[in-house]
């Protein structure tokens, strides 16, 4: 995920539009710098902001404030039921957004509820299709997350990952690697923070994103340096590649020289070979070990093409 909180989803109160929800919600919210609150204006630049004025914050619950001289709150379902805002038809939508993982936001104005806002932390624009690729070469894709489980189901259905492992203390992430792999799994982590610095370590392969911390990216053996997801994909195929040209270099090196020592020490005599000749065949097999191993670079890294046209 970006680790950035974004609107996903905006339901109104009947008789009131998600415009005017998404208004109320950022003028008073211009005046905060809670993650949600610049998710909730971020959502709703495009709009029209009334005059706000009497801006309080209220701690653990939201915040409150005069809207166009109109009282209007924004906050939990705790700051609704101590203003006694009754949710009505929204208190089970309200309930559903928030089984689903998501973070809801209650708006209200003159004492009556105007709607709901939930916020999620948005996917990475590559992270469906890196997982999708990673599962067509035949790689299983777990998640290994500190948050809840509603979340982590949340954003692993709309991912495709099957294996969801959520409520993982910092502490117990290398120990569920280690548990993959007494599995007989060969394990590839992918993480950015300090916590993911054991887990890296742990794995038989530490996938670092370059945005993340120092720690990380010492504990781990590849960084991706863009920060893309998709980049994993780039690294399984480059790595199988090479592995590849390392199979075929060893098998053109060893059937050359089965043929040109036997050749040289006078087996198929009278058929000698002089000195230059061999000469020139000892730079032939170097040669034809280079030209195959330049060849790598012909290998086209799936996917990354599109985001980033290159090739390796």
């Amino acid at each position: 995920t970006m680790g950035q909180p974004k609107v996903v989803e905006v339901v109104a109160a009947e008789g009131r539009s998600e415009d005017e929800v998404l208004a109320a919600a950022a003028a008073v919210d211009k005046g905060s710098d809670h993650p949600l609150a610049v998710a909730i204006v971020e959502r709703a630049s495009s709009l029209t902001l009334g005059a706000m004025s009497a801006f309080e914050t209220l701690d653990g619950r939201g915040a409150r404030a005069e809207v166009a001289g109109k009282p209007v709150l924004v906050g939990n379902r705790r700051l609704m039921d101590e203003e006694k805002v009754a949710l009505g038809a929204l208190a089970e939508r309200a309930d559903t957004l928030k089984g689903a993982g998501r973070t809801v936001v209650h708006v209200a104005e003159g004492g009556r509820i105007l709607g709901l806002i939930a916020i999620a932390d948005a996917l990475r624009p590559t992270a469906k299709a890196t997982v999708a690729k990673l599962r067509e070469r035949g790689v299983q894709v777990a998640m290994l997350t500190g948050d809840n489980a509603g979340t982590a189901a949340r954003i692993a259905g709309e991912l495709g990952i099957d294996i969801v492992l959520a409520d993982v203390l910092p502490g117990q992430k290398a120990d569920k690697v280690k548990e993959l792999q007494a599995q007989g799994k060969k394990v590839g982590m992918v993480g950015d923070g300090v916590n993911d610095a054991p887990a890296l370590t742990q794995a038989d392969v530490g996938f670092a994103i370059g945005a993340g911390t120092d720690v990380a990216m010492e504990s781990a053996d590849v960084v991706l340096m863009k920060s893309d997801p998709y980049d994993v994909v780039g690294a399984i195929v480059l790595s199988r590649a090479t592995l590849r040209k390392m199979h075929q270099n060893l098998f053109w090196a060893v059937a050359y020289n089965v043929v040109a020592f036997p050749a040289a020490a006078g087996v198929f005599y009278p058929y000698v070979v002089s000195p230059e000749i061999a000469a020139l065949a000892m730079s032939g097999s170097s040669a034809l070990v280079a030209v195959n191993a330049l060849l790598l670079k012909r290998t086209r890294l799936e996917g990354i093409a599109k985001a980033h046209p290159v090739t390796a």
